[in-house]
């Protein structure tokens, strides 16, 4: 337990982030008085930190030339403490948040490109190595956000259901051997919603671009429910200019013929078959319940069935796994050239079922990770993709990153545009977050999280939906 006291701020949530780069096991419990190891003071624009930690005392302290930017200089002390006295140096220095290439973009749009590189790597201490990568995909990006249109919106349907729980695993995803039977009710109401948000967007004026389904795992649903849920899409919403459709047909113990086939007669141009890792003991390990083999036999028959923009999903960091494992992994995925690889880095929550184990792939170091992530980007880069959207998750090991790498052509423009929050998402479902942006302000609408919740609360639902109308006019 680390304790933390706060005097004369409250900038409780961006401290407590810094000091879990170091600390990502510990929990951090908020006190005053002499108790405190960690103090953090802010008197006017005197600003200071002392940490007692493993027995000794350490002190920093700085002066804060306008108000707003205490809050940095408080988090860079203490990032600077806790570096010194643990011997690690995140790359990602003091910036938590989700989206890094976000800020990149709006510091060089508002100061120019010279600014924004000394403001990341002098005032928010982060490497050459990963201002370079956000660096990379900002300038990838802006050729792709052209095709962004003023008054457009992507719609995102969440089907929280999974044939089982990957230890991993945070999303509301629940287990169709428990929850089998809600789904035909979860179906019919999300047709209603389907119908209800298709008359705002209408009434708003509002033009779709992308339609994104996930999940959970969508293709859990028979072939006749997709068909419902696409077939309701295409009938209530204007569908004739759609940058893309993806439906993440995800886990590939959930993938048919027939169910492929209705993707594609139904207009589903981008599929997700993600095996996370080809190393069937580390599968067993995640509790996900399909093997190696199977990933190779729905991807060849999705590729069959003339699908070309085919994303698959992996992990660095899953228990069980090394190096070389994950290596191998990658060299295989790369030699069926798929459009788009996405490399994601563990990170382990409270609501999944993994915690920490002193292991290193789990500590804040994260060699091991980084090891991986490094290869990742040497062997995408020599085949031909391209990094072009990044986020950011809290106790990531190694203070690191997931990021999308496609080849030129088929980058995801949801994955853009929800990462970068340059667009409206209007989401259906349960556990839906609708985010409302419009002139640089956001506002989101949530759904009820969970699917009994959202079943026995559509009206509710419905109600809050209203709330789109209120701020977009």
């Amino acid at each position: 337990m680390i304790k933390l006291e706060l005097i004369g701020n409250d900038y409780k949530y961006e401290i407590e982030n810094i000091i879990q780069l170091f600390f990502p096991e510990q929990k951090v419990s908020f006190v005053s008085g002499d108790f405190a190891k960690i103090s953090v003071f802010k008197y006017q624009l005197s600003l200071s930190v002392s940490v007692r930690i493993f027995g000794k005392f350490h002190f920093k302290q700085a002066s804060a030339y306008v108000e707003s930017d205490s809050e940095r200089l408080l988090c860079k002390l203490l990032f600077e403490i806790l570096s010194e006295v643990t011997g690690l140096l995140p790359k990602w220095g003091i910036q938590t948040g989700v989206r890094p290439t976000k800020l990149l973009r709006n510091l060089i749009n508002k100061h120019g490109e010279k600014y924004a590189e000394d403001f990341m790597k002098n005032k928010m201490l982060i490497s050459d190595e990963k201002f370079k990568l956000a660096e990379d995909i900002v300038a990838l990006q802006n050729d792709l956000l052209k095709k962004y249109k003023e008054n457009s919106f992507s719609l995102y349907i969440s089907i929280p259901f999974c044939v089982s729980r990957c230890s991993y695993c945070s999303f509301i995803s629940h287990d169709i051997s428990k929850s089998k039977n809600l789904i035909p009710d979860y179906v019919e109401m999300l047709l209603k919603e389907i119908e209800e948000t298709a008359e705002i967007a209408k009434d708003l004026g509002l033009e779709l671009q992308t339609v994104y389904i996930g999940g959970g795992t969508p293709t859990v649903l028979s072939a006749e429910q997709l068909q419902t849920i696409i077939s309701a899409v295409h009938k209530h919403f204007d569908t004739d200019n759609l940058l893309e459709f993806t439906v993440e047909a995800g886990r590939p113990d959930t993938i048919t013929k027939e169910k492929l086939l209705t993707l594609k007669e139904n207009g589903v141009s981008r599929i997700s078959i993600n095996p996370q890792t080809l190393n069937d003991e580390v599968l067993k390990i995640i509790k996900r319940n399909h093997t190696s083999k199977q990933f190779f036999e729905a991807y060849e028959l999705a590729r069959s069935l003339g699908f070309d923009n085919i994303n698959t999903d992996l992990i660095a960091g899953l228990p069980g796994d090394d190096f070389e494992s994950f290596c191998s992994t990658l060299e295989k995925i790369t030699d069926l050239s798929p459009a788009d690889i996405t490399v994601h880095c563990l990170s382990v929550k409270r609501s999944s079922t993994l915690v920490y184990n002193g292991n290193e792939q789990y500590n804040p170091e994260g060699k091991v990770v980084s090891d991986m992530l490094g290869f990742s980007q040497e062997i995408l880069r020599e085949g031909g993709y391209n990094p072009y959207y990044m986020y950011r998750q809290s106790k990531m090991s190694g203070n690191n990153e997931n990021i999308g790498w496609a080849k030129e052509g088929f980058e995801s423009y949801y994955n853009i545009f929800i990462m970068e929050e340059i667009q409206t998402i209007l989401a259906l479902g349960a556990g839906g977050s609708t985010k409302l942006v419009k002139d640089g302000k956001i506002e989101r609408v949530f759904n009820y999280k969970y699917p009994y919740e959202y079943i026995r609360g559509f009206k509710e639902i419905v109600n809050r939906k209203q709330k789109i109308y209120d701020f977009f006019n």
